[in-house]
């Protein structure tokens, strides 16, 4: 669990003002997500917070309740509180619409409908995988650890080496996503959240998160998230694929944003740099210059017979879980510190190994 901010209140000391504004933000959210997966065909339930440590959501069929922790709500991120929402929602579903009375609670219907809409059907609470399980596939994580190793590598100060090492890590990565895919091997697939919720995106956060779709086998998506203790909203990125992808994706995201900020600090008296306004274009020029590189890696490797004609499967997965999809674009400004950073970003070079997250330790289990 992360730690809290002591300039935030603990749940104890939350007015009664921020949790009546949290209630409200679920129910909006439950009518949301009513009309987008289940066509509006449930009765809204009466939503309420619990201070129960067994369970972190729970349909209550007998009396209509749905019932959600305060632990889960003001402790947990919000792609979590959403996922144990959806989860109890598919159990009202399964309830009051199919009327499903012989199986168990995560039976084959549960199960089906949740399929059906996005919707995480393990008892976990949470479509982010638990680190210490997160991957069931050896050979998957074998890669992973070859493409650390080569990432590694790839920090090397000699400038022709690190280049090598990150080729080969960018070829492994292609290659084991093409195998996969070509023989239709079933993949699990997680989301993440990426980006700090309290502070205004900027269109080089945007331009990373497009470069993640791009080449890193990831769907990438803002999403609104909610601050319960502070009674505000913010904007994140979700990304969407398999452990080993999210592993990588999210790593190449905090790389390149670190990377666009060290190069303009030691870039900034560049004469085609007129003055600290400029620093956003700069920034952008760099993740542009680096795309640049992956671009012409990309079609050296086409050349060889490996080209990503993209993954169904998590097109699926992704679609379902947001139905509809609204896409904007935003303008760039060309300009000298644009043409500055894109100048430097070709000389990037991804490097360190993708550490492995802290565990969460393990989740408990939602209620029936």
């Amino acid at each position: 669990m992360p730690d809290r901010d002591p300039a935030t209140p603990s749940v104890d000391a939350l007015s009664a003002d921020l949790e009546a504004a949290l209630v409200r933000e679920l129910r909006d959210r439950y009518d949301w997500e009513n009309l987008q997966r289940f066509a509006g065909r449930m009765l809204p339930p009466v939503i309420l917070l619990s201070d129960s440590t067994t369970h972190l959501g729970r349909w209550h069929s007998a009396t209509r309740l749905l019932e959600l922790s305060r632990a889960l709500v003001f402790d947990r991120s919000w792609l979590e509180v959403i996922s144990v929402l959806e989860h109890e929602m598919a159990h009202q579903f399964v309830d009051e619409v199919l009327h499903v009375r012989g199986e168990s609670a995560h039976g084959e219907t549960f199960r089906r409908v949740c399929a059906e809409r996005g919707i995480d059907a393990r008892a976990a609470g949470s479509p982010v995988v638990d680190p210490a399980a997160a991957s069931t596939d050896p050979r998957a994580d074998r890669i992973l650890e070859r493409i650390r190793k080569l990432l590694a590598l790839a920090g090397s100060p000699n400038q022709h080496e690190a280049e090598i090492a990150m080729r080969k890590a960018h070829e492994l990565m292609l290659r084991h996503n093409i195998e996969e895919t070509a023989t239709r091997v079933e993949r699990n697939y997680e989301v993440r959240h990426l980006g700090d919720p309290h502070k205004r995106g900027t269109r080089v956060d945007s331009d990373v998160a497009g470069l993640l779709s791009e080449f890193f086998f990831v769907k990438v998506i803002r999403v609104p998230v909610y601050l319960p203790r502070l009674g505000k909203s913010g904007r994140v990125y979700e990304i969407a694929g398999t452990h080993a992808n999210v592993e990588m994706a999210s790593h190449v995201y905090a790389f390149l944003l670190a990377t666009a900020e060290r190069l303009w600090s030691e870039n900034r008296h560049d004469t085609r740099v007129r003055n600290g306004r400029d620093r956003l274009a700069y920034q952008s020029g760099v993740v542009g210059g680096f795309r640049e590189k992956l671009l012409s890696e990309r079609k050296g490797l086409s050349q060889t017979g490996l080209v990503w004609v993209g993954d169904g499967d998590l097109d699926g997965f992704y679609h379902a879980r947001h139905p509809r999809i609204t896409t904007r674009h935003h303008r760039v400004r060309i300009n000298g510190a644009h043409a500055a950073g894109r100048e430097a970003g070709r000389t990037v070079v991804l490097h360190k190994p993708v550490e492995r997250g802290p565990s969460g330790g393990s989740r408990r289990l939602l209620g029936d």
